[in-house]
């Protein structure tokens, strides 16, 4: 293509030249040929500039000086001219030459700044090198002008037909490039380019795994932090029920002690009452270890909301005489796990009810809007603190007032609430604790067309 433009170039100036000699100099118009040298050396370069010249030269002497149709001159300045001519042609050449050359040289910088600051910015972002591989490989190839490389990272061999770029930062191999055995890549670029590739990819490494040391750092302190709250609970909430039973059946087994029939009835209420809170404890640790686990799955139906609060109620025992419930009959069902969504309500009412100094009592209100059904429990005790709040519901949390429980009854209830896509929190109340449970409605069926 190139051959082709410069022999239309050097015809075409030809052609104007010829039109022109009637009115202008002859010798004067040999300068237009410098306008089929300039395109040339701008899009191909010097060398095919440098042939445009001499055959410019060659054309004008032939068509255009006399004697005609040779390459004789007959007067010594036209010799002269056409020096002048060859040396003004080849300078605009290697000027139009230098030009072209900085502005591709120009071209491919930006696209090497380009990509590097894509590349920055992604690791900016927080993405992990890993999952940005293929857009950085994307990346690397408008750098390179190459098809469909491929990046992994550290040090590894190419596949068959592929050829093998380190990418290495200091004497660290952070990645590899991978590109076809017979792609052509520039040395300069490629010296240029790939170094700092590899100063962004060795930051985002050793980003990603300072990262992982942080989050299991934190899942140690987390879990260091669970253990002592759990000894914590079995020295105090495990321990206390033991010896009670332990003492209890002591004094039954004692051939020592004289008893009667009610003193022994009441040590059997005590074992069979301190054995209940027992199980109960050791019931709400196994909650508590399959919500950490994530291996709570919800079997969702339709349930009315006033026929989860009476099961809930139920299981309270006799002090749900202290409990005051309003629930509209318009109220809409929620489709929930009614097992998991009683323990919820059960653990919500008893924490109020511990808090309610007695005879004084507890209010479950239910109101509800166009997606969510929300459970009000709402105790007569101090209120809770803003700073409390939050920790409340952690495990082995208890608030200020709460004389007793393991301090997993909210934890428990705010995790089986989550896993049936609803919400636990502690509302702002001055008259007392204020706690919210929110539910999902059940989805409403479209209406059907006549």
């Amino acid at each position: 293509m190139g051959v082709l433009a410069s022999a239309g170039a050097v015809v075409l100036v030809s052609a104007v030249v010829a039109l022109l000699k009637p009115h202008v100099p002859a010798l004067s118009l040999g300068a237009l040929y410098v306008l089929a040298v300039v395109p040339v050396a701008i899009l191909w370069g010097t060398a095919l500039a440098a042939v445009v010249s001499v055959a410019s030269m060659l054309a004008f002497n032939w068509f255009f000086l006399p004697p005609y149709h040779s390459f004789h001159l007959r007067e010594s300045q036209n010799w002269l001219a056409l020096a002048i001519y060859l040396v003004i042609a080849f300078t605009v050449s290697a000027l139009a030459a230098r030009a072209r050359t900085r502005r591709e040289d120009a071209e491919q910088r930006r696209a090497e700044a380009h990509a590097l600051a894509e590349v920055a910015l992604d690791l900016l972002r927080g993405r992990s090198v890993q999952d940005e591989l293929g857009r950085i490989a994307a990346l690397t190839a408008a750098v390179f002008r190459v098809d469909a490389p491929r990046l992994a990272l550290g040090e590894q061999p190419p596949r068959e037909g592929e050829r093998a770029l380190p990418v290495e930062a200091g004497l660290r191999c952070v990645a590899t490039l991978f590109v076809d055995a017979e792609a052509t890549i520039d040395e300069a670029v490629q010296r240029r380019f790939l170094p700092s590739l590899a100063a962004l990819l060795a930051v985002g490494v050793e980003r990603g795994r300072l990262e992982a040391e942080a989050l299991e750092a934190e899942a140690l302190r987390q879990s260091d932090a669970l253990k002592t709250a759990l000894l914590r609970a079995v020295s105090h909430d495990l321990r206390s029920p033991l010896t009670a039973i332990l003492a209890s059946a002591d004094a039954l087994a004692s051939p020592g002690l004289s008893l009667g029939d009610d003193d022994r009835l009441g040590l059997a209420e005590t074992i069979r009452g301190e054995a209940t809170r027992l199980d109960h404890v050791v019931g709400q640790l196994l909650d508590l270890s399959r919500l950490e686990a994530g291996v709570v799955e919800p079997h969702r139906e339709l349930w009315h909301v006033d026929e989860l609060v009476g099961r809930a109620l139920a299981g309270v025992g006799a002090e749900a005489a202290r409990v005051q419930v309003e629930i509209g009959p318009s109220t809409p069902p929620v489709e929930v796990d009614a097992g998991q969504v009683e323990r919820v309500l059960a653990n919500l009412i008893d924490n109020a009810l511990s808090y309610s100094p007695s005879p004084s009592g507890v209010l479950v209100r239910a109101e509800h809007g166009s997606t969510e059904l929300r459970l009000h429990v709402i105790d007569s005790g101090p209120g809770l603190p803003p700073e409390e709040r939050d920790a409340l519901f952690q495990p082995f949390s208890r608030g200020r007032a709460a004389g007793h429980g393991s301090g997993l009854g909210l934890a428990i209830a705010r995790g089986f609430a989550e896993a049936n896509g609803g919400r636990l929190w502690a509302q702002d109340d001055p008259g007392g604790g204020h706690l919210v449970l929110s539910l999902p409605l059940a989805p409403t069926p479209a209406p059907v067309r006549a």
